[in-house]
């Protein structure tokens, strides 16, 4: 039976297959590692994954197709966890000693950045991450200071990860064809993370970035005073999004330091 796409789980399935092809490309996965997908959907990819792969794990909230993939494999091929992917603990899943996860999916357009924000709390189990989201939402991701596209996205995902867009995917590669282009971003957690309280940066990020039309002095006024922004490095004058990591890291280590 053909399943029809859901908008409210936002379903737009990859089908693809040179796309899908230069995505495994891209991965490589290899006999041994674990692997977990959020949002199979008809197991396009995950078909192909499997085929490489001894076993893996994925994550799928709608239930028809939670019960297409029970029918389709046996569970010592593939674990399925019905849920979530928002609340799911991905750290339940096991590994081998010296191993970490790698993580895949197709990630809904309706909550790519607070699902990447999940994520990004356990990157520390993470070895990689390769998804396919909407164009501009990478864009974010990985745009540098003073750029239109630099913000709150950039500068936390940032401080977890080194990304790169790799390619864009068009709307005819999927079914239905979402409205916008997509891309294909790899995430691979820093090994020289930099040294601040987490919640301390995220709250500094999200005021400056809370009127970024304005100048930072502004945007964090009764946060912190001009001299504290000098003494970060950063010229009150400027604007949020010309601000580095670097010294949004400074800014929070005045607050809490690390």
């Amino acid at each position: 039976m053909k399943h029809v796409a859901r908008k409210r789980f936002g379903q737009n399935f990859l089908t693809d297959k040179l796309v899908l092809s230069s995505i495994i490309e891209a991965i490589d996965p290899r006999r041994g590692e674990t692997m977990v997908e959020i949002g199979p959907g008809l197991a396009a990819m995950t078909a192909l994954l499997l085929k490489q792969l001894d076993h893996m794990h994925v994550v799928e909230l709608d239930r028809d197709l939670v019960a297409r993939l029970e029918k389709a494999y046996p569970r010592e091929k593939l674990t399925i966890h019905s849920g979530d992917a928002l609340k799911f603990d991905y750290a339940s899943i096991p590994v081998a000693e010296g191993q970490k996860l790698r993580v895949v999916g197709n990630l809904p357009y309706n909550i790519s950045s607070p699902l990447l924000f999940h994520l990004a709390d356990f990157a520390h189990l993470v070895e990689d991450q390769h998804f396919w989201l909407q164009k501009e939402v990478v864009e974010r991701m990985v745009a540098e200071p003073g750029t239109k596209a630099y913000g709150r996205l950039s500068v936390m995902l940032q401080w977890r990860y080194d990304m790169s867009l790799m390619f864009i995917v068009p709307p005819t590669a999927f079914d239905p064809p979402p409205q916008v282009e997509s891309a294909i971003v790899r995430m691979v957690p820093t090994r020289n993370q930099l040294a601040v309280d987490g919640p301390t940066l995220s709250a500094v990020v999200q005021k400056a970035f809370s009127q970024r039309r304005n100048v930072i002095r502004n945007c964090v006024a009764g946060m912190f005073t001009e001299a504290q922004l000098v003494e970060a490095g950063i010229d009150p004058g400027t604007r949020p999004e010309t601000v580095s990591l670097e010294q949004y890291v400074a800014l929070a280590n005045i607050l809490k330091p690390a």
